[in-house]
C-alpha cells in the first residue's frame, strides 16, 4: 500500500503506543479498585455531582458525566483532527489507497452488529446496544502491533490505523443518529450559529486558535443542552480548523498544531481517565452463566468473531475486484491477524456502551463484553502475527 510514510506518522505510532500501555494499566486498576475494599468510594466518587459556569451556562453534572461529556469532547476533537488530515493529505485522500480501509471499516462495522443482534433480537430493550462491538481502539491495537516490532510491515501498521480513524468516523455518525435524545430546537440553532461562526474564522483565515476554543466551549455548551451528544461538538469543531499543506518542510497549518498540542494531554491524560472511569465493574456474584447472557455475549463475539470477519471478508472482496491494493510486504495470514486486532474496542466500546444503557445495571454486561472480546482479539491477533511474520520483515 505504501512504501514510505512522513514523520507525523511516525510520531503518531509512538504515541499511540505508549498511550497503549498507560491504558492497559489503568484498566486493570479500574478493575482492581471496583472488586476492592474501595469499590463502594469508587462509584460514590463517579456518581458525585459537580456544578460548573455560571448564570444559564451553568451545568451540574456527575463526576462520570464530566469525563464523558467534557473531557471526551477534546478526545473527539482530537478523532475530528485525525480524520480532517487524513482526507486532505493523508493516507485517505488518495482514492485507491483509501479504499481498503473503507470498506475493510464497513464491514467491521456492519458485520459486529450484524451478530449483536442476533444475540439480542429477542429482547428489545437490549437491541439499542447493537453499535457498541463496531469500533476499533487505536491506541490498543497498534500497542499490540508495537510490541512485535519490525516484525509488522509498516503498510500494515498505516491499514490498522486508517481503518480505526474511519471506525472513529462511523461511531461518531451513530452516535450523532441514533444515541441523540429529545432534540430542543432552540440550542439546536445555536449549535448550528456557533459552527456558522466557527467557518466565518476559518473564511476570515483568522490565525490564532483562541477565538476557535472560546465559540467552541458555548458550542459544546449548546450542544449538550440541545439533546445532541456533547462530544459531537468537537467534531465540529475540527471540522473548521484551517489546514494548509506543508510549505519547503515547514508546516503553518493550525490543524497540525492543534493536534500536535492536545493529542499527549488525550492520550495520556484523558483517555486514561476515561479508562479508570469505565473500566470498572464489580464481578462479585457473576457466574459463567451471565457471561452467556445477550449482551455481553453479543458483544464479545461481535468484537472477537464479527470484526476479524467483517474487515476481513470486505477488505479481500475489495482488493479481489480490483478496487484496492494489497498492503505492501504481508502476507495474508498477517493481513489476518491485524484484522482480529480491530476487535479491540475499549475506548469507543464502552462509550457507546453507556449512551445505549444510561443509568442501567446492563452496563456491567456491556463491560464484561467488552473486556472480554477485547481481551480474546488481543491474544489470538497477537499470536497470528507473531507466527505469521519473521522477525526481520523489511519495512
Amino acid at each position: 500500500m505504501i512504501a514510505k510514510t512522513t514523520s507525523f506518522f511516525k510520531w503518531f505510532i509512538k504515541q499511540e503506543t505508549s498511550a497503549g500501555i498507560v491504558l492497559v494499566f489503568m484498566t486493570v486498576i479500574a478493575l482492581i479498585i471496583s472488586n476492592s475494599a474501595l469499590s463502594n468510594t469508587y462509584f460514590s466518587i463517579l456518581k458525585t455531582y459537580i456544578p460548573l459556569g455560571f448564570g444559564d451556562f451553568k451545568l451540574k453534572l456527575s463526576v462520570f458525566h464530566w469525563i464523558n461529556d467534557a473531557l471526551m469532547a477534546i478526545f473527539f476533537l482530537v478523532v475530528g483532527l485525525e480524520i480532517k488530515r487524513e482526507f486532505v493529505e493523508g493516507e485517505l485522500s488518495r482514492p485507491k489507497q483509501a479504499a481498503l480501509p473503507i470498506l475493510g471499516a464497513v464491514g467491521g462495522m456492519l458485520v459486529p452488529a450484524l451478530v449483536y443482534v442476533a444475540f439480542n433480537y429477542e429482547t428489545p430493550e437490549t437491541l439499542r446496544g447493537w453499535a457498541i462491538p463496531s469500533a476499533t481502539d487505536i491506541a490498543f491495537s497498534i500497542g499490540i502491533l508495537s510490541l512485535l516490532g519490525s516484525r509488522v510491515p509498516l503498510s500494515l501498521k498505516v491499514f490498522l490505523v486508517a481503518l480505526a480513524i474511519i471506525d472513529d468516523m462511523g461511531a461518531v455518525i451513530i452516535i450523532a443518529i441514533f444515541y441523540s435524545t429529545k432534540l430542543n430546537v432552540f440550542y439546536l440553532t445555536l449549535v448550528l450559529l456557533s459552527f456558522l461562526i466557527l467557518i466565518g474564522l476559518n473564511k476570515f483565515k483568522i490565525k490564532s486558535f483562541f477565538p476557535f476554543a472560546i465559540v467552541g466551549t458555548f458550542m459544546w455548551f449548546f450542544t449538550h443542552e440541545s439533546g445532541i451528544h456533547a462530544t459531537i461538538a468537537g467534531v465540529l469543531l475540527a471540522i473548521t480548523i484551517p489546514h494548509e499543506k506543508e510549505i519547503h518542510g515547514h508546516t503553518h497549518s493550525m490543524l497540525k498544531k492543534v493536534e500536535h498540542s492536545l493529542a499527549p494531554y488525550v492520550s495520556f491524560i484523558i483517555m486514561p481517565v476515561f479508562a479508570l472511569a469505565n473500566a470498572g465493574v464489580n464481578l462479585e456474584g457473576v457466574s459463567f452463566i451471565d457471561l452467556l447472557s445477550p449482551v455481553p455475549l453479543g458483544i464479545c463475539l461481535g468484537l472477537f468473531i464479527g470484526k476479524q470477519v467483517g474487515v476481513f471478508v470486505f477488505s479481500i472482496a475489495a482488493i479481489k475486484f480490483g478496487w484496492a491494493e494489497k498492503p505492501d510486504n504481508c502476507n495474508w495470514v498477517s493481513f489476518y491477524g491485524v484484522g482480529i486486532l480491530t476487535g479491540i474496542g475499549f475506548t469507543m466500546s464502552l462509550f457507546v456502551g453507556n449512551l445505549a444503557f444510561p443509568d442501567s445495571d446492563i452496563i456491567d454486561g456491556v463491560k464484561i463484553g467488552v473486556l472480554l472480546g477485547s481481551l480474546f482479539s488481543t491474544v489470538m491477533g497477537y499470536i497470528i502475527l507473531l507466527l505469521s511474520t519473521k522477525k526481520n520483515a523489511n519495512i
